[in-house]
């Protein structure tokens, strides 16, 4: 095995840490996918999984878009929901005091369409007790820039990530949730690096449509949608890949089509701390708690007692590699031949003089 002998589970640190916030276990829920959690909460300990992330919260309430929301894709899901949500006060009422009081680690996500709205929402949450981090989804169109994305653009994205940071508390990380829907993701992880981010979220959904081949027009009310599920999980590494290379010391969080231990192992080989469960939870609602105990056997059979030796490792395992094929490539060069000359025959002179001319 790659990282040594097997060892018992029960030995394995699953503690893993996204810049300031410590989680005894590094799988979350995913935005989106549980609202609040109240949903997963008679299937399994929301206190004993890494955090739960909310549902994007925006400023005011939201409606979302029309209906179909959702499609069926092969190894995956369209959803067009929208952003659909009561508002922050509400969420701060209802929500935000139902998982404080339960003692459940809450990621708080929040969206906005202007720079302004993500000032605002972060004043607003600044001082409310149990927000353990804030992910900044920039996935969504920007109102005042003719509704360009977010999350598409270096200088859009980081101007967002930088007003919330600045609004934020400084004990409460940050964490910019990126879109794979960009040329170079590993440009705008950089730029909102620089703006403050404390750490990543890689990745959201994919833009993505489905066509009735009956009507002939667009399945979702809303036409497009973002792809979720297994059939996202390569890009998903990929992305992570690419930025834990760029930016080892930042701390990032993957999601994108994990159902099972060995999908998490993966993004932590890439370069993730912790990871967030979504889509599968539509048919296991188990899962989050399923993953993190698949995983800690895999860990355990691959020898590795400490879940953060594990974070990266992919990239180690790869540089040895591609070093010993270089070492296999290398031209041997004979040793010189150190052995004392001996006697000369009779006549080797002569002969070497004639050899010469």
């Amino acid at each position: 095995m790659a990282a040594g002998s097997a060892v018992s589970a029960q030995r394995v640190d699953m503690s893993t840490q996204l810049a300031s916030f410590l989680l005894p276990d590094p799988v979350l829920t995913a935005s989106g996918c549980a609202a609040a959690g109240r949903e997963l909460a008679p299937f399994l300990d929301l206190t004993a999984i890494g955090a739960v992330v909310t549902k994007s919260i925006m400023l005011d309430a939201r409606s979302g878009r029309p209906t179909p929301r959702m499609a069926e894709t092969p190894s995956g899901m369209l959803n067009s929901i929208g952003l659909q949500g009561p508002g922050v006060e509400e969420f701060v009422a209802k929500d935000l005091r139902w998982l404080r009081e339960r003692g459940i680690r809450t990621v708080v996500s929040i969206a906005g369409g202007s720079v302004q709205e993500y000032q605002k929402l972060a004043q607003r949450l600044r001082h409310e007790p149990g927000i353990a981090a804030i992910e900044v989804n920039i996935s969504c169109p920007n109102v005042e820039s003719r509704g360009q994305v977010f999350a598409c653009d270096p200088l859009s994205a980081g101007s967002v990530v930088q007003v919330v940071r600045r609004h934020t508390a400084p004990d409460v990380p940050v964490l910019a949730k990126l879109s794979p829907d960009v040329t170079d993701i590993v440009d705008i992880a950089r730029a909102v690096v620089e703006a403050g981010a404390d750490g990543l979220a890689l990745i959201n959904t994919l833009l993505g449509m489905v066509i009735d081949p009956d009507t002939m027009r667009p399945v979702l009310g809303g036409m497009t949608g973002g792809l979720s599920g297994p059939a996202i999980r390569p890009v998903a590494v990929r992305a992570v890949w690419q930025v834990h290379a760029a930016h080892p010391r930042v701390p990032i969080l993957g999601m994108g089509g994990i159902r099972t231990g060995q999908d998490a192992f993966e993004f932590l080989l890439a370069g993730a701390s912790a990871v967030s469960v979504g889509t599968v939870v539509f048919n296991d609602p188990h899962a989050p708690a399923r993953v993190s105990a698949e995983l800690r056997d895999l860990l355990a059979a691959h020898g590795i007692t400490r879940l953060a030796d594990a974070v990266g490792l992919g990239h180690t395992m790869q540089a040895r590699h591609v070093e010993a094929q270089a070492d296999r490539r290398a031209p041997q060069v004979a040793a010189p031949d150190t052995r004392t000359a001996g006697p000369r025959p009779a006549g080797q002179g002569a002969l070497d003089g004639r050899r010469a001319r």
